[in-house]
């Protein structure tokens, strides 16, 4: 409960907001904490802050934009302002800033600027907001015009190295994790890229800006495993913009899933599976079998976190046999790397949300051990996964030796996402810690 007031509520509008979120003070100070954290920012607010707030004090312009983001998440409420909350905007507050609308590559060439300087002028975008996109999927937004006149016009050989450039910066991300490279990666998109966009036309615009979003999308991939989530989000909008400038569907599609993916690391179930219905949508049927299995697989998992298990299980049936009737290796197409281990990992996904845990345990250990040399951040997030699932079947040494196996790479990596992982099967085999091979296994990935 609440602590007594001695103090009189002042700002009643806060306060209202919080009785209809059920929250204590406490419970308002971690939601806050954890939207924040999303974007970067590093806020430690506790119970008292939030009495401060009631009582009239105003917080800093992160703050704010983070409560107001938690609160639209709880409350269902995307028309949420500073107005609601009994807070004056802050300076510079970009409501109208919707990442949807506007000039894709003017937009793009800020965000690219932004990241590599590592300014905060992005900010959360709701992903509630974003379960629209189901609505979006199935129609072509109006093109932009090309942009400023006297720019170069781009060929084939820019198309050739801006992808050729992608693979490399994406196999140094499968190796290390998204927080290597990444100022590289954003120096490149935005002053060798996105100019090259501008005034860009004939036929060779369609693979220029198509090559742009595949660009732009492991921007975003880069910045999500980096932890940088506002921003990763920021990217992904960009990869289906102009994939929809390119007319490809595919890639479309492509951005949408991994929008999915986002939401449901985030915990946002409901929007992770408007996301991924939209991803479907997009293809409507159509792209290559192995694409839609990806997309397909992605679908099951989201059903489950939404508790719709028959939907779940009908769909992990339909991803493998799209996988079966995939007849082109995978390198072969860009959106195609869904092969039977990644297939594997799925099924571990949503076992989980289903709450199997041992069979779950064994689809990821089986996923993990077909990796390839270069998906060392792969193998490791799989293989903590894996042994998060065991120690929750009750093989405590097995999942031990499963991370003990792991520390070498895990020291290795850059991923904040591999970092939460580890955090949370630490937390959770803290019961265990008298267990010697769990001891060992935690000193070896202490930092």
């Amino acid at each position: 409960m609440p602590p007594r007031r001695t103090l009189p509520v002042v700002n009643r509008a806060l306060a209202a907001l919080i009785e209809q979120a059920g929250w204590t003070h406490a419970a308002t100070a971690r939601h806050v904490n954890a939207v924040a954290a999303e974007s970067g920012e590093r806020v430690h607010y506790d119970r008292s802050a939030v009495g401060h707030w009631l009582t009239g004090t105003i917080p800093r312009p992160e703050a704010v934009r983070a409560a107001i983001e938690a609160f639209r998440r709880r409350l269902g409420r995307p028309d949420l302002r500073p107005a609601h909350l009994g807070w004056p905007e802050p300076g510079g507050w970009p409501w109208s800033d919707d990442p949807w609308r506007g000039d894709p590559v003017a937009r793009l060439a800020v965000l690219g600027e932004d990241d590599l300087l590592n300014r905060r002028t992005f900010t959360l975008a709701a992903l509630s907001g974003l379960s629209g996109l189901s609505v979006l999927s199935g129609r072509r937004p109006a093109r932009h015009p090309a942009g400023r006149a006297g720019a170069r016009r781009a060929g084939a050989g820019d198309v050739e190295r801006i992808r050729a450039t992608t693979r490399a910066f994406a196999d140094l991300d499968d190796l290390y994790g998204g927080g290597h490279g990444r100022a590289a990666v954003a120096a490149y998109l935005s002053r060798e890229v996105t100019p090259l966009l501008h005034g860009t036309t004939g036929r060779h615009r369609p693979d220029l800006f198509a090559a742009a979003a595949e660009l732009s999308y492991l921007a975003a991939y880069m910045a999500m495993d980096a932890g940088a989530h506002a921003l990763a989000q920021r990217y992904y909008i960009s990869s289906v913009r102009l994939a929809d400038e390119a007319a490809d569907l595919l890639l479309r599609a492509t951005a949408l899933r991994s929008m999915a993916v986002q939401a449901a690391e985030l915990g946002h179930d409901g929007d992770a599976l408007a996301l991924a219905e939209a991803a479907a949508s997009a293809l409507a049927g159509h792209g290559p079998a192995r694409t839609q299995a990806w997309i397909t697989g992605m679908r099951a998992e989201t059903h489950a976190a939404a508790g719709t298990r028959w939907d779940a299980l009908r769909l992990l049936g339909r991803t493998e046999t799209q996988l079966e009737r995939a007849d082109s290796a995978p390198e072969s197409e860009w959106t195609g790397n869904y092969r039977r281990e990644s297939l594997e990992h799925q099924i571990g996904l949503t076992l989980t949300q289903l709450g199997d845990h041992a069979t779950a345990a064994r689809h990821f250990a089986a996923s993990m051990r077909a990796r390839r040399p270069v998906e060392l951040r792969t193998r490791a997030l799989i293989g903590l996964r894996a042994a998060h699932s065991l120690l929750r079947a009750g093989e405590v040494d097995q999942a031990a030796a499963t991370v003990l196996d792991l520390s070498d790479d895990i020291r290795r990596i850059s991923s904040a996402r591999v970092r939460e992982e580890l955090r949370v099967l630490r937390a959770a085999w803290q019961p265990h810690r008298g267990n010697p091979l769990v001891g060992r296994a935690d000193r070896a990935v202490a930092s």
